[in-house]
């Protein structure tokens, strides 16, 4: 019995916030005072760091819940199965459903559970719930969907990323123009058919680790304090995801008895463009290698980082033929890798 992706589907948000729509906004530092340059020159350093010049957000009268529905249906329709099937709803997410314009998080029920509404799954025993655990969120999913199929206690699993951080972020933050929003959806099932999941890793790290992704105060200090936004230390969780990533990629790789040669893609967190591809470098020389020019697609310069969704729109794109110079067939070996608050890192290692 082999454990295999047989189904994948996404939601792209279809309004398109590009960098120089930022050219208004009033960035400050993190003490409330003002940055002493231009919006163009702001925007231009952005650019060249992360990679991003567009990024989605989700339409007005759509919610988390709603992204991860119709990227849901998709993968079951991709996969071909009656989701009454379905033994396992897991949804990876970090805010729960946020309204347009609105501060309060809703988690109650859970967007599991939404989702499974949403689907019109009758079956009670199709269980639904969500995790948290940052943008390593999907792929953990699908860890925990492997490890129930392999114990017997499922044979079908849907498992979807989603989030809309553009409604969590402080305007008033530079940090703010990369996040994003977008969901992923993938059908996990148990299969006769060669390949699927080879390996995995995963690891968390929080002695001293833990903060460095958190909930804090806007930078314009004349804002309600009892108000929250997405921040980040940018320079730790750099150096963080340089030496921690590409190690558990090592050991995920090593477990699976595959040759760092016959690696065909891998699809990592899109992040920031540069960290990504310094990861890449990192991974490729504990090998004592250069990494291939086409190892590594990106989709951060027009969709931003919408964190759990960035992995499975990015396996969905691939498949689909829809990122130019990058496709898969049956038989390559993948990597799936992410890093994120926690901070939690992980890895599989599949085969198309």
């Amino acid at each position: 019995m082999n454990i295999k992706i047989t189904g994948t589907g996404s939601y792209i948000p279809g309004t398109i916030e590009k960098n120089e729509n930022f050219n208004s906004h009033h960035f400050l530092n993190t003490d409330g005072s003002p940055i002493n340059s231009e919006n163009t020159v702001i925007i231009e350093k952005f650019k060249a760091i992360t990679g991003i010049h567009e990024r989605r957000y989700a339409e007005e009268h759509l919610t988390s819940s709603d992204l991860g529905f119709f990227a849901a249906k998709k993968a079951i329709s991709d996969a071909k199965i009656n989701p009454e099937e379905l033994d396992y709803i897991i949804v990876a997410h970090n805010f729960g459903d946020v309204k347009h314009n609105t501060l309060q998080s809703d988690l109650l029920p859970c967007l599991a559970s939404r989702i499974k509404h949403s689907l019109r799954i009758k079956n009670p025993k199709c269980v639904a719930y969500d995790i948290l655990f940052g943008c390593p969120g999907w792929i953990e999913g699908v860890i925990q969907a492997q490890a129930f199929i392999k114990a017997g206690m499922a044979k079908k699993c849907l498992v979807i990323g989603t989030e809309t951080l553009s409604r969590v972020v402080d305007k008033y933050d530079r940090d703010s123009m990369i996040y994003s929003d977008g969901a992923g959806a993938t059908v996990i099932e148990a299969t006769e058919e060669e390949g699927g999941i080879l390996a995995h890793e995963t690891a968390s790290y929080t002695y001293d680790e833990a903060y460095y992704l958190f909930f804090g105060n806007s930078n314009n200090q004349e804002l309600c304090k009892d108000t929250r936004y997405i921040k980040m230390d940018g320079r730790k969780i750099y150096e963080f995801a340089l030496t921690n990533v590409p190690n558990a990629m090592k050991s995920c790789l090593e477990k699976s008895g595959t040759s760092i040669n016959d690696i065909k893609k891998i699809l990592i967190h899109q992040a920031n463009e540069k960290m990504d591809e310094a990861i890449i470098k990192r991974f490729y020389k504990l090998y004592k290698m250069n990494p291939p020019t086409d190892i590594m697609p990106m989709s951060i310069d027009k969709l931003g980082n919408s964190s759990v969704a960035t992995v499975p729109t990015l396996f969905d794109l691939i498949k689909n033929n829809k990122l130019e110079n990058h496709s898969l067939t049956k038989g390559d070996v993948i990597i799936f890798a992410s890093v994120g608050s926690g901070m939690s890192i992980n890895a599989i290692v599949y085969k198309y």
